[in-house]
């Protein structure tokens, strides 16, 4: 019997882990790094102990330094979660070698499932269908486009799409230098890219006695750079003869390679609805609690009670039961190109109702570093039908009070709410079709929604004056004027996307703050705002951190940047300017990049490395680069001017 886990991860995950371990009577060793030193996995384990650094390579991925935790710890069993070290061999026998229980696969199974390459050519032999790998040396046009990948990951690092045969070989260069930072192999491989494919997975759980379920199928359609976002279960629009190949493929592949635990086995699906085998992911998936909630099952601890050596509790799976829907919550702004944001994070508050779930390594007043994955949370509904859990799980989240980093929470509720997703038409390039239309913040409705939040901001500072100014005896004026009668202003930028908003008010002999724009004030306190506009009443919250304000309405969410009356000329920056949009490290520049140099716009100049991904950034306009601030290595944080590039001289008129 296990006494006491560690989880060699962090997280959401290790938090998830341990939710099962204390069901279970089972205590729990959580491993950090320094940037996690204070993270909330750490907070809920039993007992923690620190991997000095705070790099992946230099702590999460030192399995040496995890398996001399868990003995200093007095553990004795290790359970990986997914990632770092999870689908690592030489990891898993090393727990085994000290003499610790290893809550996963067998080593031999984790070892031919280990590289897609071999895991393809065991499927082949086992009968199951597959994408003919193509050799990237030997590739011609006729084999475009390609997909580049990783052989010792997954979670969409290392992947690139290659539709030019002139942009291979450096494609082949970033997607294995991604690899080896994510996973510690650089190896790759090539197969024919599928456009508008689904893709759709069945989960498998096996124990030492021969048995193995298959847990239904999950559709994982919805993704950005290839890493999913929004998963279901069970996947939709399958006919009975589909849903059963893919069970039994999935039940071939478990039994070729001897599989015992919890594991998922991927396929592609054509647009025609052919499927292809992917790859055998040997551990648990992120996207694990949507099949939790439609079998009722807690797949951790049938792993826990598999690693000690218990039966599955049946021959077969329990029959499911309903729909469930999982968004993954990143701390990203899809609008500019999924960029990864860092920063405080204030309040991260989803509703607790029936039928929704959240698992989460953050709480408010957490922090979001440079170093890891932007995942805050996973918010899961669970329903009796497919339409009632995306409108359940829409709108938890649009309800939810997140305040801090730009998160990816609207897109999400605008994505669980367009047509293609409520009608199951779902293929892996929804958001190139729809990002646009569904990161939009333009229209007269949407600048109608911003400013009324903002007038509430407004209002509620206001108020929030007044009363610091009745409590200290002190009469406290507007922001601008001192003539109680005379019209004040407050002036907030909307953020992300910059659109500014002048609040005009006045402030009644009652004390009563009025807009001048001629909404009715129900209620102003600090906190909350009640507005009445064309018969309909409307409820506000807002929370002030510093120079931002948070405002929450049931039919969504505004953050605000207060700003002075007037600009101040030293906070210009010099047009052309390329700023860091996040803390990171440079690991390359384009070709040939130096002062003096033409670029064109939209030209990637620099890779900046953060949160385990190469972001690029962007010429802004075509002309000359003037000064170049950047060079591999150099570590930058959030705003650091890393370019400038100048516009192009316009041409001049051939009369003069």
């Amino acid at each position: 019997m296990i006494t006491a886990l560690l989880v060699a991860n962090r997280g959401e995950i290790a938090c998830r882990i341990f939710r099962t371990c204390r069901e279970l009577g089972i205590s729990t060793v959580a491993v950090y790094s320094d940037a996690d030193a204070g993270a909330l996995h750490v907070r809920e384990a039993d007992t923690a102990v620190r991997l000095p650094g705070a790099a992946p390579a230099d702590t999460y991925l030192r399995g040496d330094l995890v398996v001399a935790a868990a003995l200093a710890a007095g553990a004795d069993a290790v359970h990986p979660g997914y990632g770092f070290l999870s689908e690592n061999a030489g990891f898993a026998r090393a727990v085994q070698d000290a003499g610790l229980v290893w809550v996963g696969p067998p080593v031999k199974a984790i070892e031919l499932m280990a590289s897609k390459t071999r895991a393809k050519e065991l499927m082949a032999a086992a009968g199951v269908p597959l994408l003919a790998p193509v050799d990237p040396d030997a590739a011609t046009v006729a084999d475009l486009p390609l997909l580049l990948k990783a052989a010792a990951g997954g979670g969409g690092r290392g992947m690139r799409i290659v539709r030019e045969l002139s942009s291979l070989p450096s494609e082949l260069t970033a997607a294995s230098a991604e690899a080896a930072g994510a996973f510690g192999d650089g190896e790759v491989f090539a197969e024919p890219y599928v456009e508008r494919g689904r893709h759709v997975e069945v989960q498998v759980m096996a124990d030492g006695q021969g048995t193995v379920w298959a847990l239904g199928t999950r559709d994982c359609s919805l993704q950005r750079r290839h890493q999913k976002v929004v998963e279901e279960a069970p996947a939709p629009g399958l006919d009975d003869a589909l849903r059963g190949r893919l069970r039994d493929a999935a039940v071939a592949a478990a039994q070729a390679v001897g599989y015992r635990g919890a594991g998922t086995v991927e396929f592609l699906l054509s647009s025609e609805g052919r499927p292809y085998f992917l790859e055998m992911n040997t551990r648990l998936q992120v996207e694990h609690p949507v099949t939790e909630a439609v079998f009722g099952l807690d797949l951790v601890a049938l792993q826990l009670r598999i690693a000690e050596g218990g039966p599955l509790p049946a021959a077969a799976p329990p029959e499911p039961s309903g729909h469930a829907v999982e968004a993954r919550l990143y701390a990203e702004d899809p609008a500019r190109d999924w960029q990864p944001q860092t920063g405080a994070l204030l309040t991260l508050d989803v509703p607790d109702e029936p039928g929704i779930r959240l698992d989460t390594g953050y709480t408010g007043g957490d922090t979001v570093g440079v170093h890891y994955d932007p995942m805050l949370a996973k918010v899961v509904a669970h329903a009796p039908t497919r339409a009632e859990a995306v409108r359940l799980l829409a709108r938890a989240l649009e309800r939810a009070r997140i305040h801090g980093p730009v998160t990816n929470r609207e897109l999400l509720v605008r994505s669980l709410r367009h047509p293609d997703f409520t009608r199951g038409r779902l293929d892996t390039g929804f958001y190139d079709r729809h990002l646009a239309a569904l990161t939009a913040t333009d229209g007269p409705a949407a600048d109608s929604a911003r400013r009324l939040a903002a007038t509430a901001a407004a209002l509620a500072s206001a108020a929030g004056a007044r009363a610091e100014g009745a409590g200290s005896g002190t009469a406290r004026f507007g922001a601008w004027r001192n003539l109680a009668s005379a019209p004040q202003t407050r002036r907030y930028r909307a953020e992300p996307d910059g659109t500014e908003y002048e609040i005009a008010y006045r402030t009644g002999r009652d004390g009563t703050p009025t807009p001048e724009s001629g909404e009715r004030v129900v209620a102003a306190r600090p906190g909350k705002v009640t507005l009445e506009t064309g018969g309909v009443t409307r409820h506000f919250t807002v929370a002030p951190h510093g120079d931002r304000t948070y405002v929450d309405t049931t039919s969504g969410a505004y953050t605000f940047t207060a700003l002075p009356r007037f600009t101040d000329p030293a906070e210009r920056t010099e047009p052309g300017s390329l700023l860091a949009p996040m803390p990171g490290t440079v690991v390359r520049l384009a070709d040939g990049l130096a002062p003096g140099a033409a670029v064109r716009a939209g030209q990637p100049l620099i890779w900046l490395e953060a949160m385990k991904m190469e972001h690029r950034i962007l010429a802004p306009a075509s002309g000359t680069l003037t000064a170049l601030h950047a060079a591999p290595g150099l570590q930058v944080e959030v705003g650091a001017l890393l370019a400038v590039v100048q516009d192009a001289p316009a041409p001049e008129d051939a009369s003069d």
